[in-house]
């Protein structure tokens, strides 16, 4: 853990709460982040929060099965500002490079994040780390890797208000500094690299920037 790269990057956690609307892609309506630094101890160091409700579509429908798994209420979200300008103001606060996005399940977030890439175009480019492919190389014996299952096998308890976007990224926080540090000491990992390469994704918007900027064969006819 004395990785220089890897103490100099702060890691900001990021979760989404979203409507999933029969035929179109999730829809956001909450958001929260934390960043923070992991010391070469393994020990966490929030340097921040930012967290969001988000106002969906209007032909987007509000259930009460979505306020039964969130607590949000159609109400609460109805002066909300849009998911375009709530990842703007995110990206604002990026004002100090090098940053990772960390999410449990971040291909979700990645893709979320993704759809607001023209509001959020650096955002949108960071490089994401998993921590359930972390967790799946820390502890290959868990049988699954889920954020509860991982808090309990941990023995962290679950966050108060859990669904809710500021409880899980905590939690996600927290279980990352765990990982991060279990894993070293087994050897799994030692460096910002390593951590890339087990649980690293890269951002589609990186992949589009590469294929654009490809050079092109030409036209046979």
């Amino acid at each position: 853990m004395t990785d220089p790269a890897l103490l100099a990057t702060t890691f900001v956690g990021c979760d989404f709460e979203t409507l999933n609307p029969a035929g179109r892609r999730p829809e956001p309506i909450e958001v929260a982040a934390i960043a923070g630094k992991l010391t070469a101890d393994g020990i966490w160091q929030e340097d921040g929060r930012f967290e969001r409700l988000i106002r969906p579509p209007d032909d987007v429908p509000f259930t009460s099965f979505d306020t039964g798994q969130t607590g949000i209420t159609a109400a609460m979200i109805q002066q909300a500002a849009s998911a375009d300008a709530t990842l703007a103001a995110l990206e604002e606060l990026l004002a100090h490079p090098p940053y990772v996005l960390v999410a449990h399940n971040a291909p979700y977030e990645a893709g979320l994040i993704h759809d607001r890439e023209p509001s959020c175009p650096r955002l949108a480019r960071l490089p994401l780390l998993d921590t359930v492919r972390l967790a799946r190389t820390a502890y290959p014996d868990l049988p699954r890797h889920r954020l509860d299952d991982v808090l309990r096998h941990l023995d962290m308890p679950p966050p108060a208000g859990r669904h809710r976007a500021m409880p899980d990224v905590a939690a996600t926080c927290d279980i990352f500094a765990r990982i991060v540090t279990d894993g070293a000491r087994a050897g799994r990992w030692s460096t910002l690299a390593d951590l890339h390469r087990v649980a690293g994704i890269q951002p589609k918007a990186v992949q589009d920037d590469a294929a654009a900027s490809a050079p092109q064969q030409d036209s046979l006819f």
